[in-house]
């Protein structure tokens, strides 16, 4: 697969054959004027710049990530330096598409406290899984605020422009995290069938002898299995049971030392290494943590 590595934002206008942007450091597109090459029915790219892009009926798909979005309603994607993006042009649709696209360098966040906050807003990694669909409401409240981006985007640059900028952004991304979180809400069957396959998951890997093969489970093999982020596997599980992906693992870890310790002979340090333990203490505390007892001492209470 060959991907075109695009390093800067004017790079990218080249790219998509379109005016100098006005700043080097920030972009908002018009999505209508984007332009897909009639020789070229796909591209992959790799951006060194965050891309928020609001899209309708442009004509294409979009492989975000293991996921294939088709653009006949408003949805929103989140993309972060370094991540790889697909898109495949219909060549029988006639939408020139519509919607906006917002390019923020990091150096332009330079100074301000969003150049750190920026990547606690976890549905930067949700790239390989989850896209934001808005509703009609929602997607008026996202369009206002890229229109007030816009004016101060085109207005005379002065010592504010950057300030007002980013306080648009910030607020862009704590309406976004609001809405996400309403996806969560309206999409609980299908949440609700992905904690089943987490809790499947979790019963045949503690159930086979992968575990002391593969070490310790880590939150990136479940999310890699459910073909999820480990970020979209811990805000689900998060807000659907109270407790994160780590947690989830760890009370099935345990549970299975209980069964080991109150059904066999095995030493702690057997049980440790079968679980994945490097270091059979590094166990032993873990348990005391979730249970208030040492393995020994809970092992004495079933004697």
């Amino acid at each position: 697969m060959e991907i075109t590595r695009i390093k800067s934002i004017t790079e990218y206008h080249r790219f998509r054959a379109l005016h100098q942007p006005e700043h080097p450091l920030i972009s908002l597109v018009d999505y209508s004027l984007l332009q897909f090459d009639e020789d070229s029915q796909a591209v992959n790219i790799v951006m060194d710049f965050y891309s928020i892009a609001l899209k309708r009926d442009i004509g294409a798909k979009l492989y975000y990530g293991q996921q294939i979005y088709d653009f006949d309603e408003g949805l929103m994607s989140f993309i972060a330096p370094g991540q790889v993006l697909r898109i495949e042009r219909d060549p029988d649709s006639q939408n020139s598409g519509s919607g906006y696209l917002l390019q923020i360098h990091p150096d332009f966040l330079w100074g301000s406290h969003l150049a750190q906050n920026i990547k606690k807003y976890s549905f930067f990694d949700y790239s390989i899984h989850e896209a934001l669909f808005l509703s009609s409401k929602e997607e008026t409240i996202i369009l206002n605020i890229f229109e007030n981006i816009k004016q101060e985007y085109h207005a005379n640059i002065d010592g504010f422009s950057q300030g007002l900028i980013i306080a648009q952004i910030e607020l862009l991304l704590k309406y976004c995290e609001r809405f996400y979180n309403r996806q969560f809400i309206t999409r609980k069957i299908s949440s609700h069938q992905m904690l089943t396959k987490v809790e499947n998951f979790l019963n045949s890997y503690f159930s086979s002898e992968e575990q002391a093969e593969g070490g310790l489970l880590s939150v990136k093999k479940v999310a890699d299995a459910m073909n999820v982020s480990s970020d979209y596997l811990s805000s689900m599980l998060k807000h659907l049971t109270g407790k994160n992906a780590q947690e989830h693992i760890h009370q099935k870890l345990i549970e299975k030392a209980k069964e080991k310790l109150s059904t066999t002979d095995l030493s702690v340090s057997e049980i440790a290494y079968e679980l994945g333990f490097e270091h059979p203490q590094s166990f032993s505390k873990l348990f005391k943590l979730k249970t208030s007892v040492s393995p020994l001492e809970f092992r004495k209470s079933f004697n």
